[in-house]
């Protein structure tokens, strides 16, 4: 009788094993569903027994316990990952899987990243992108393709459309880093500037699809789109079959969808936790609430998972198959970034530095376990990395700033500077200051950046100064 269930079958389809249909009903339903739901799930059950076509009502392949709980999924299918794998070879690289030694011993266990940094396009969006018109071209729907995005989605889109021989548009806003606007024209789509925000991006998108009769590819909220993110649990178990644990970072959700729907059906033994920042975290409240949850706002460093509008195809999936979703704080975040350059040398944006900054911060419990932390995209704009490097520095006490009142005669300033010197200080920026408020007509501020070594360094620095007779204030 199990094995013939429809709600077994969906059970088992995630290899999860449970009671005969009469008493695991509530397994499928939120805690505080009507015993009115639960009690139709049974029936229906029951009669799809007798009439099994009762379980093949919707195009889009809604379970039996979707239609009575109101939270509609597709069934996205293991052979649906593997025919999206298929028709990716050729088209973008088998990203490299490396064990790093520098953060396994910060954190005790094994941390394996997953460099989809240096992914064609610097993104994994690709995936989705070109698993999603390859599905268009098999189906003969070979017509043009419109996406909004500021970012990632808009060059997989392209870079796809280009290798399929497909026109596609890119609706960017006009915010949009000119950087990626002209990269994305280099792969030979068409650029459209529209708005001052996504949103108002995504409106002419869905404009020109109306007025061009074009296919509208969704960055997350799509199956094939979902099938295409999801081919990195396919190479992630194929490189490390004894993986504990693989982390992956969550925006709208298409990524954590698809691999933890891809690596589950294979090995219900690997956890799989999606990571979110602070103040993007709709997925994270999803997850906690078992419901759906969008945010009014989205600030964050990690442009990338800024999203306020998780999809409703992928939050359903994401309870269904994450074991946990974690968030970290933008300066965990900036951190991290920090660390891949230095100790890995390895440039990648913020979003795709959120599974690093969980572990180090110890929101993952690792310790001796096989941990893949999926670094997602590389495409940070440079000016931004100095950005970081700058806070980052700060944050490790590696820069001081600190001012000092001097006589306004000649001379004292070359001697603080020697002073400074002398200690091992790199000076690295000096202004004078005579409209501080409180100082004699004969005396001047001076503000000095410099980098030390460390804090304990800068502690030297500052107190030999003090003994030297100097006023020292510390910025």
């Amino acid at each position: 009788m199990q094995s013939a269930c429809p709600v077994c079958v969906n059970a088992a389809r995630a290899r999860v094993r449970c009671a005969p249909c009469a008493g695991h009903a509530r397994m499928f339903f939120r805690q505080k569903q009507s015993r009115k739901k639960v009690s139709a799930a049974r029936t229906f059950c029951a009669a799809a027994l007798v009439f099994p076509g009762l379980t093949q009502y919707s195009k889009v392949r809604k379970t039996q316990t979707e239609f009575f709980t109101g939270v509609y999924t597709v069934d996205i299918t293991l052979q649906d990952f593997e025919r999206a794998q298929q028709r990716l070879k050729g088209v973008l690289h088998h990203t490299e899987l490396d064990l790093s030694a520098t953060f396994s011993a910060m954190t005790g266990g094994n941390i394996y990243l997953k460099y989809e940094n240096s992914q064609k396009t610097g993104s994994f969006k690709i995936r989705g992108a070109s698993n999603k018109i390859a599905a268009l071209v098999e189906r003969g729907e070979t017509g043009a393709v419109v996406a909004s995005s500021a970012g990632n989605h808009a060059q997989g889109v392209a870079y796809a459309a280009h290798r399929f021989g497909i026109p596609a548009t890119i609706v960017m806003p006009k915010t949009a880093p000119i950087a990626k606007a002209k990269a994305t024209e280099g792969y030979g789509a068409t650029v459209v500037l529209a708005g001052d925000c996504y949103d108002d991006a995504y409106a002419k998108a869905r404009e020109i699809c109306e007025q061009e009769h074009a296919t509208f590819l969704h960055p997350y909220n799509d199956p094939e789109v979902i099938a295409g993110q999801g081919t990195l649990g396919l190479e992630i178990l194929g490189d490390l079959p004894t993986a504990d644990v693989v982390i992956v970072p969550a925006g709208g959700g298409g990524l954590l969808a698809g691999v933890a729907a891809c690596i589950k059906q294979i090995n219900p033994r690997v956890q799989v936790i999606g990571v979110q920042a602070e103040g993007a975290d709709a997925i994270a409240q999803s997850f906690r609430t078992h419901g759906y949850v969008q945010t009014d706002s989205a600030a964050t460093i990690a442009d990338g998972i800024a999203v306020k509008v998780p999809g409703d195809l992928t939050v359903p999936l994401i309870e269904r198959y994450a074991d946990d979703v974690v968030t970290v704080s933008d300066r965990d975040i900036s951190e991290a970034v920090l660390l891949l350059m230095e100790r890995c040398k390895q440039i990648v944006e913020p979003a795709g530095a959120t599974p690093v900054a969980a572990v180090l911060k110890g929101k993952v419990d690792v310790k001796g376990k096989n941990v893949v932390c999926l670094l997602s995209g590389g495409n940070i704009d440079v000016s931004f990395i100095q950005c970081i490097i700058e806070q980052g520095l700060v944050a490790r006490s590696r820069r001081l700033r600190f001012t000092v009142t001097l006589l306004d005669r000649p001379g004292s300033l070359g001697n603080l500077l020697n002073d400074i010197a002398a200690l091992g200080a790199n000076i690295l920026s000096v202004e004078h200051d005579r409209l501080t408020a409180g100082l004699n007509p004969n005396e001047i501020d001076v503000h000095v950046s410099c980098e030390v070594g460390d804090k304990a360094h800068g502690d030297r620095v500052r107190g030999q100064l003090i003994q030297s007779g100097y006023h020292v204030k510390i910025d």
